[in-house]
């Protein structure tokens, strides 16, 4: 069940006009593309039993709670309204009855935000709170650079996020985006109404006993009072297909015949998606250019030029001139010579859509590097684990008998696109050996992050012998079968390193780490210069991924491995 409360506006209210959010409800067919938006933004935080999918509510789940002064003009709005006056009350019995939910979100209508629905998802399950304040936080998002400065503001280090992430937080002391109140609580939370003031509603809670938690969780948000939310939310709407509704009908261009009401000269080019409303007016070379709405009435006059930009109901664009990125309203049905007074640009930052992060290489579905080479490296897999199979509990007996501790090592480390997992092979060290090697790092050989030196005192007898033959690299085509790693690729190393190499992490994290690869079989251990070799054939394997590449570092491995084993006796 979700409750989408707007507060009136009084801020961004000029001599009696009315804010842009009432504007925009009440105005045709703005009203449409807005709510579109909002029902795809807002439907991410319907949530159920836990594991129960969360995605966009039903019409009866939806209740708009908006001020009394805008019931008049009012145009549409999805779902089911209600008006409040000076105070604003509640009937939750009602609601205990429709919803079909655990949670009841309260939406902060002024604002069109968005979570990531998988975090708030978990955290609405794991939850014991009773009432949970959640805000949206781009710096949360994914692919984010976080500073980390000390009190002077002195750059110490940074890191590099690679998921969405949410943190625990203060409670807010304004409303935040969503509030989210459990169905058992309703009734001591909203009897008597929602207050003016968040914190005096927090204080009513927690004398009643509830319990409240607040978190951030990766996300956007924006201003619908501000001409640079409206935009971005229309924008979203017109241009990402997975938020366009079907009361939405971007016309294609020029070929689109006008309908019933609307005069579009022949010689006018609309180009990209442009909602028309009803008795507009396009003259003979006027352009508009998508994203864009122009509403009931209005007139683009000839030459005149539409940018991305909301042209309000009555609005009449004089003829050669240019409107880019901006809102205009026609509350009086004035000309837009002059529509300097809700202009902007579209905001440069955020998103309201969920980010799809094109810092990684992609490949097409039914390639070889996204689909058949992932069917090879499962039957790779299950081919050398039962060739191996007598031979693993051989090796994990001597690994028992040369030292104390595991049979297996298990290291966290990033798969694709920067994903964690446990990367597992059989201990060659002495338990413990991780923790030394900080203390031991002015004797290594390699530069770079990595660390290696000859005569590793760490390594045990049985040790030494699994890493000259590989052997103890076995283990991991587990991790094939999981999907976490590849039989060939970038050698699979821990966040620590990738973050120290932010010019090319991107690259070697757009395919799963390997067993093998190309640095392993062509490093030449040059003094200086194993670093550079790692960033140069990792970033050289990703541009050349092929098929052959692959089968050539398999056969190259495979020599190196009956040598080194050879050369053991």
């Amino acid at each position: 069940m979700q409750l989408i409360v707007v507060r009136e506006a009084r801020d961004h209210s000029t001599d009696g006009e009315p804010g842009l959010l009432q504007y925009a409800l009440s105005t045709a067919p703005l009203h449409t593309v807005v709510l579109d938006g909002l029902r795809h933004l807002w439907g991410c935080h319907a949530a159920g039993e836990p594991g129960e999918r969360i995605g966009r509510p039903a019409p009866e789940e939806l209740l708009w709670v908006l001020p009394g002064s805008w019931q008049a003009g009012l145009a549409a709005a999805c779902g089911h309204m209600v008006f409040y006056g000076d105070s604003l009350s509640l009937d939750t019995r009602a609601w205990e009855g429709r919803s079909r939910s655990s949670w009841l979100a309260i939406v902060n209508g002024r604002f069109a935000a968005h979570v990531n629905h998988q975090l708030l998802g978990r955290l609405l399950e794991t939850t014991p709170a009773d009432c949970l304040a959640v805000t949206a936080a781009s710096d949360l998002l994914a692919c984010q650079e976080r500073l980390r400065l000390t009190q002077d503001n002195q750059v110490v280090g940074y890191r590099r996020l690679y998921a969405d992430s949410m943190s625990v937080t203060p409670i807010p002391v304004d409303w935040p985006h969503i509030l989210f109140v459990r169905r058992e609580a309703f009734g001591a939370a909203l009897e008597s109404g929602l207050l003016a003031s968040f914190a005096a509603w927090v204080e009513r809670c927690r004398a009643a006993g509830l319990r409240f938690q607040s978190a951030a969780i990766a996300g956007s948000a924006y201003d619908l009072e501000s001409p640079e939310g409206m935009l971005s939310v229309c924008k979203a709407v017109l241009s990402c297909s997975s938020c366009r509704g079907s009361t939405v009908r971007p016309v294609p261009g020029r070929a689109a015949p006008p309908a019933a009401g609307q005069e579009i000269s022949p010689q006018a080019h609309l180009v990209g998606p442009v909602v028309l409303g009803r008795e507009v007016t396009v003259e003979a070379g006027a352009v508009v250019v998508g994203p864009a709405v122009l509403c009931d009435g209005c007139t683009v006059g000839r030459d005149a030029v539409i940018d991305s930009a909301i042209v309000g109901a009555g609005v009449s664009v004089e003829p050669n001139r240019s409107l880019g990125a901006c809102v205009v309203t026609g509350a009086e049905r004035r000309s837009a010579s002059e529509p300097t007074e809700a202009s902007t640009g579209w905001s440069p930052q955020g998103h309201v859509c969920p980010q799809d992060h094109r810092v990684f290489r992609m490949w097409p579905r039914f390639s070889y590097a996204r689909c058949f080479k992932r069917i090879a490296d499962v039957v790779a897999a299950v081919l050398v684990l039962i060739l191996f199979a007598p031979v693993i509990p051989v090796i994990a007996l001597a690994v028992k008998m040369s030292s104390p501790g595991p049979v297996f090592f298990r290291d966290k480390r990033q798969g694709l696109h920067g994903r964690p997992f446990h990367c597992v092979k059989f201990r060659t060290m002495r338990q413990g050996a991780d923790k030394m090697q900080d203390k031991l790092r002015y004797v290594s050989e390699v530069d770079g992050p990595q660390f290696k030196m000859a005569d590793d005192p760490r390594i045990t007898t049985v040790g030494r012998f699994l890493r000259e033959t590989y052997l103890d690299e076995i283990p991991q085509f587990f991790n094939v079968l999981c999907g976490q790693m590849s039989v060939v690729g970038p050698r699979p190393s821990p966040e620590s390193e990738n973050t120290l190499c932010p010019s090319w992490r991107d690259a070697r994290l757009s395919v799963r780490p390997g067993i093998t690869g190309l640095w392993q079989v062509r490093r030449t251990r040059d003094p200086q210069k194993d670093f550079q070799e790692w960033i140069l054939y990792d970033t050289q394997y990703v541009r050349d991924f092929s098929f052959g590449l692959d089968l050539w570092i398999c056969w190259r491995t495979f020599r190196r491995m009956v040598e080194n084993f050879v050369s053991q006796f």
